[in-house]
């Protein structure tokens, strides 16, 4: 479980492809802090740690298909930057929200201009009524993970067979996460509230 406040930005210093597995090879701040079978939230995707190069202050997370499916990780470069985030300490505050890790599908950002010192995007992602009745919305004012970063909703909206939402980013967020290198046409990831997910599933079994 993770909070949606992201620690730090990982740079991708390798990719091995391994079937339909992709191993990436990362460095952060914190690496050397990491254990084998330790979860880190990466671009919002939970990921387990599979090895360490504490020398090299590297680590290996293994992707599988069905998260390359639903993410952006696949679209990842030598080079790239993720948002990066440790599990939620119990005994700590939430800062941001339940955060699951289990990104539900991709966005394309549509809109992207910086608004009186702060910053204003907005995304598009494939929406239908069978995606609505699973939770896969948002609501105006409520929470929406976009990169693993805890965000608050505002002017969400349903077009036909595209969902819409928009998000205002701090300097300092705009500045310590990847949003920084968000434009128009960059795809990221999405993890809708899971409080809305199964309110909707339980309205999907008592109707």
């Amino acid at each position: 479980m993770f909070s949606g406040i992201v620690e730090t930005m990982a740079r991708v210093v390798a990719i091995e492809h391994d079937h339909t597995n992709i191993h990436f090879t990362l460095t952060c701040p914190f690496a050397d802090e990491l254990k084998v079978d330790q979860s880190v939230a990466h671009n919002g995707v939970c990921l387990t740690v599979v090895r360490l190069d504490p020398q090299a202050k590297t680590y290996v997370v293994t992707v599988m298909q069905e998260s390359l499916n639903r993410s952006n990780l696949g679209q990842l470069k030598v080079g790239d930057m993720v948002n990066v985030e440790r599990s939620m300490l119990m005994n700590g505050r939430l800062d941001g929200h339940i955060v699951q890790g289990h990104v539900d599908q991709t966005a394309r950002c549509v809109e992207a201009r910086e608004t009186d010192g702060s910053w204003y995007y907005r995304f598009e992602y494939e929406s239908t009524p069978e995606m609505i009745r699973r939770g896969y919305f948002c609501v105006d004012k409520g929470s929406v993970t976009i990169n693993g970063v805890s965000l608050t909703v505002c002017e969400p909206d349903v077009r036909g067979d595209k969902g819409y939402v928009s998000v205002c980013i701090i300097p300092y967020t705009h500045e310590n996460t990847n949003f920084c290198r968000i434009e128009v046409g960059t795809m990221v990831n999405l993890e809708f509230d899971i409080i809305g997910k199964y309110l909707s599933r339980l309205a999907e079994l008592t109707h």
